[in-house]
């Protein structure tokens, strides 16, 4: 609903065939590239790019709650990311722009179709975009174990190995070259926090950073001592820009601490040399034989190759150059940092001190009844038919009445009922709730059929709150009646809570379902 399409994404977007994805969205195009290595990800389970409904994220995200956020800054950050859950249970990243980031829509479609080719398994790859009215957003592959910011800097149980640290260096690398070969060289603002572990622990770059935050904004949304000191200048990201990003993550990665370039006791003298253009020889001078060690993190507590670290510090020299031609290409990155890998056959989920990620077997849908199928399409008019038919035979057995008890206040209270149901047949939702509130407020008798039908009529009546606390005292005068929770489903549907609607229709099916072999076996 709502989203945008370009004439010019037609023309260069074509659908091709490929297999078939379990995504509910109207368009699928599938994107592939040529570039650095061949498009493994879509063969791997990967949706192609598509087009996704607001209504879609909003289920998937819980409406978008503060408890789904998983951006760096939390609720703080600029551009807010939230984790997500499809229908289908796919885990996204949904990346929600501010309302006046992108105003044009067009061009907020054509760069995230630009980024949606991209297909990498060294990528957290974009998925899908939406746009409606001022709502601008990114979804890409959700990584379930973190950031190479948490691992490094805010670790628990173990610090991040070396052999690991070199394979974090080089699967970057790999990613950037593979960009850098599709024609999509600029990634704004790398840093640890973009670095991101899939369920087997492998590194991934997130591809957010592959657009810029706004279509005019700033690249860097990160302490501007990280930055390119061409950036300060000129405020334009180059590709030369990212190689001196990288460089950063570089030094991450071998001192284990956040820290700018100018701050870190032995780059600071590293980058004098560099900034007054001293050869890179007698930079490298500087960081032989004991300098190292000041480097270094000591959590490694020694455990890493001199001469690995050696080289990793040199390539650091390297991107960290004052002049930005004199930086390497992702290409140089990925010849220099591939030798390096020395536990190829090692899972990374092992070397990064986890378990390895199992998703839980989904909930198995049982078959739905009349009612659970109208609940589930939320059909309340077909739900009212059904209620309307079933009378009051859910009521047997919940109130046991004396003769005593059959006063006048009593006789007054059933034919406030009878009221109430009369009004109720005739979709007089108003008068219903009147009538059955007052039935319920004289308290002498408890019906969950009339807390049903209350609820029903809060929902046609659009007060889904209402409606669910209807349906939830209905449950505990009856916690067997189905009928309970297929109301408190569909009050929990109107209300944007998705998942736990989803929940709720399943226990409701699977009390109906134990109803029916109870009557089977009497």
């Amino acid at each position: 609903m709502g989203c945008c399409e370009s004439s010019f994404l037609k023309e260069t977007h074509p659908e091709k065939d490929q297999t078939q994805q379990q995504q509910q969205e109207p368009r699928n195009h599938n994107q592939s590239g040529s570039g650095a290595e061949p498009d493994l990800a879509a063969a791997n389970g990967v949706p192609s790019f598509s087009e996704f409904s607001l209504a879609d994220l909003k289920a998937a995200t819980n409406n978008f709650s503060s408890d789904n956020i998983v951006s760096e800054s939390g609720e703080k950050a600029p551009n807010l990311v939230y984790k997500g859950r499809l229908q289908n249970r796919k885990w996204i990243a949904v990346k929600k722009f501010t309302k006046m980031a992108w105003p044009d829509p067009k061009q907020f479609a054509e760069e995230a179709w630009g980024v949606g080719k991209l297909r990498h398994r060294r990528l957290a790859n974009l998925i899908g975009y939406c746009c409606d009215g001022d709502e601008r957003l990114l979804v890409a592959e959700y990584m379930i174990n973190d950031t190479l910011a948490k691992h490094l800097f805010h670790w628990e149980n173990q610090t991040i190995e070396w052999a690991m640290r070199l394979r974090v260096a080089s699967c970057i690398a790999e990613a950037l070259y593979y960009c850098s070969s599709e024609g999509r060289p600029l990634y704004h603002d790398l840093n640890a926090y973009r670095v991101i572990f899939d369920e087997d622990g492998d590194p991934r770059l997130s591809c957010f950073g592959l657009m810029k935050n706004s279509r005019d904004g700033g690249s860097y949304s990160t302490n501007l001592a990280y930055t390119p000191p061409e950036y300060l200048k000129t405020g334009r990201v180059t590709p030369e820009s990212v190689i001196y990003s990288f460089g950063t993550v570089l030094l991450d990665l071998l001192s284990g601490k956040h820290i700018p370039p100018s701050h870190n006791k032995l780059s600071y003298g590293l980058l004098q040399c560099l900034s007054t253009r001293i050869c890179y020889t007698n930079a490298l001078d500087m960081i032989r034989g004991k300098n190292i060690i000041l480097l270094m993190d000591s959590h490694l507590e020694g455990n890493f190759s001199t001469e690995e670290a050696t080289v990793v510090v040199g390539l650091a020299s390297q991107c960290l150059q004052y002049e930005p031609r004199e930086r390497p290409s992702t290409k140089d990155l990925v010849a220099t940092l591939a030798p390096l890998q020395t536990k190829p056959d090692v899972p990374s989920y092992f070397m990064l001190g986890i378990s390895k990620y199992e998703e839980a077997p989904p909930t198995p849908q049982r078959p739905l009844s009349p009612m659970g199928e109208a609940c589930s399409r939320l059909d309340l008019t077909a739900i009212h038919q059904i209620l309307v038919m079933n009378h009051y035979k859910d009521d047997e057995g919940t109130n046991e009445l004396s003769f005593q008890e059959w006063t006048q206040q009593m006789r007054d209270m059933l034919e406030a009922r009878k009221r109430g149901d009369f009004a109720f047949r005739d979709k007089d939702f108003k008068t219903a709730i009147d009538c059955y509130s007052q039935f319920i407020d004289v308290g002498t008798m408890v019906s969950p059929t009339v807390f049903g039908r209350r609820s029903l009529c809060y929902l046609f009546c659009d007060q889904p709150d209402a409606a669910l606390a209807d349906a939830m005292q209905a449950q505990i005068v009856n916690p067997e009646w189905p009928t309970a929770f297929y109301m408190q489903s569909v009050a929990l549907a109107k209300l944007d809570m998705h998942k736990d609607a989803a929940d709720m229709l399943n226990e409701a099916a699977g009390l109906e379902e134990k109803k029916q072999r109870g009557m089977k076996g009497s």
